[in-house]
């Protein structure tokens, strides 16, 4: 049986609703995010897991939580799938940013892979971390079904790693909403992305709520 990585991005946050940049930040859900993590856990309970990684950060254990509850899993936690850190740029708006980091963002919007927020982290530097982790589940998860809950941005750096996308687009070219599943196949040709940024499994009011 070939491996297949469900990517799950954590449900609703404060910080995803407003468009605030939150990397380190250790915000909590909102209960429309909640509902999010109960429906996944609702809608994936069925498939028979092999293990589930997580990010540390709060709103990522508490996505995974109804599922691994439900299951009786436990969630191994890797700092490698935390959040890019945004230094500097944490709780700010994108217009705050430009305003008061101009030239950092600047750079950093034509370049993410290569370029930091200000005191933050290039995408190749979450690469590297995620990766170390990606790799782990490769070499110990000999097929089956395996979930991992993160960030945003984190996915997206490690679906370019994993597809061969220079990471520096990560922004453009992959959209990843919350609590969204991307399911890739480790397959003999190589990875085999299955679903992108999938919603279906959360009720109808949920899939129409926007935020970053």
């Amino acid at each position: 049986m070939n491996l297949k990585i469900y990517f799950l991005r954590h449900g609703e946050t404060v910080s995803s609703q407003s468009g605030t940049y939150c990397g380190s930040l250790d915000v909590d859900l909102t209960p429309e995010g909640y509902q999010m993590a109960d429906d996944f856990a609702d809608a994936y309970k069925n498939l028979p897991w092999k293990s589930v990684f997580a990010s540390p950060m709060h709103r990522t254990l508490v996505t995974a939580k109804p599922l691994c509850d439900s299951l009786g899993i436990d969630i191994k936690l890797r700092d490698g799938l935390k959040e890019i850190a945004y230094g500097k740029w944490e709780g700010k708006m994108p217009e705050e940013v430009d305003r008061d980091f101009h030239d950092d963002y600047v750079r950093w919007l034509a370049d993410p892979g290569w370029s930091a927020p200000t005191a933050g982290e290039k995408g190749v530097d979450i690469a590297r971390r995620s990766s170390q982790v990606l790799d782990e589940i490769e070499r110990t998860c000999d097929g089956g079904n395996v979930l991992v809950v993160s960030h945003k941005a984190t996915i997206r750096i490690m679906l370019c790693e994993l597809l061969g996308i220079d990471v520096g687009r990560f922004r453009d070219r992959i959209g990843i909403p919350v609590a969204s599943v991307t399911i890739v196949e480790i397959a003999e040709r190589g990875p085999l992305v299955h679903v992108m940024g999938d919603r279906s499994h959360l009720r109808k009011e949920l899939r129409e709520r926007v935020g970053s």
